[in-house]
């Protein structure tokens, strides 16, 4: 592809993730970093840019949980200080990794996750609505969590929210939709910490940023009010099969 039509793709593509993860409260960044990669970015461009998009998303998308009160503000603030410093590290030392081993380890998450997200289709699903009772042990747990995901947050280009979510809903019983809203503003700390340790060690592409930045906003956007009205299941499900899709197209430029 040329440089337009690369470009064009790269819009469209952020477009629809940003749709689509802002429904469950994710930003997008495991699936952003891989379709720049394999649209021809460099790996350190794509995981800074993937950071950029990420807090886009989920500043728009939070936005939308925020006005419905669906966000819990005393974990979120639990999360943050692990999740800032881990992903600020992970962005500073991302030069320093080899860039194989960086393709391999987002083979190995995007099958991962891609298998949670399928599982997902036959779960049933949650009916407890109270929120969480935090325990100190449980709040230094919090605390470990997010400064590993916060590492590799930053390390990868990704927002967190695959990993949050979860741990949100089965490890503190909070509220499904009460996670999804809380992950947006723990996602923005992650991804803002990212964004300037990326910042310390290389330049960015501020046009990819630009124009891929303006449909994430719109597509976040959207994805959040859509998340409102419908289940997501089937698309979780559908979301896992197209990260495995990523991952096979990665497998064949690593190994090809």
């Amino acid at each position: 592809m040329d440089f337009n039509t690369t470009l064009l793709a790269a819009i469209i593509f952020a477009f629809i993730i940003a749709f689509i993860f802002s429904m469950f409260g994710q930003g997008g960044g495991s699936v952003y970093s891989p379709m720049l990669i394999l649209l021809g970015y460099t790996v350190l461009i794509a995981t800074s840019t993937s950071l950029v998009l990420n807090l886009i998303t989920s500043l728009s998308a939070g936005y939308i949980f925020y006005r419905k009160k669906m966000i819990d503000y005393k974990t979120s603030l639990i999360f943050a200080p692990g999740i800032i410093i881990g992903a600020f590290s992970g962005g500073a030392l991302s030069k320093f990794f080899d860039t194989t081993v960086l393709l391999w380890v987002y083979v190995v998450v995007l099958l991962v996750l891609g298998a949670r997200m399928i599982y997902s289709y036959w779960e049933k699903e949650k009916v407890e609505e109270k929120m969480p009772v935090l325990s100190p042990a449980k709040i230094v747990f919090i605390a470990i969590f997010g400064l590993a995901v916060g590492f590799l947050s930053g390390l990868l280009g990704i927002g967190g929210g695959v990993f949050i979510v979860p741990f949100m809903v089965y490890v503190l019983k909070s509220p499904t939709k009460i996670a999804a809203g809380s992950s947006h503003l723990i996602i923005s700390f992650s991804a803002m910490a990212g964004i300037l340790g990326h910042l310390t060690s290389h330049p960015f592409d501020f046009r990819l940023i630009l124009v891929t930045g303006i449909a994430v906003l719109i597509g976040g956007n959207l994805g959040a009010r859509v998340s409102m009205k419908i289940k997501v299941k089937m698309i979780k499900a559908g979301l896992g099969l197209i990260m495995w899709a990523f991952a096979a197209q990665l497998l064949v430029k690593l190994l090809g």
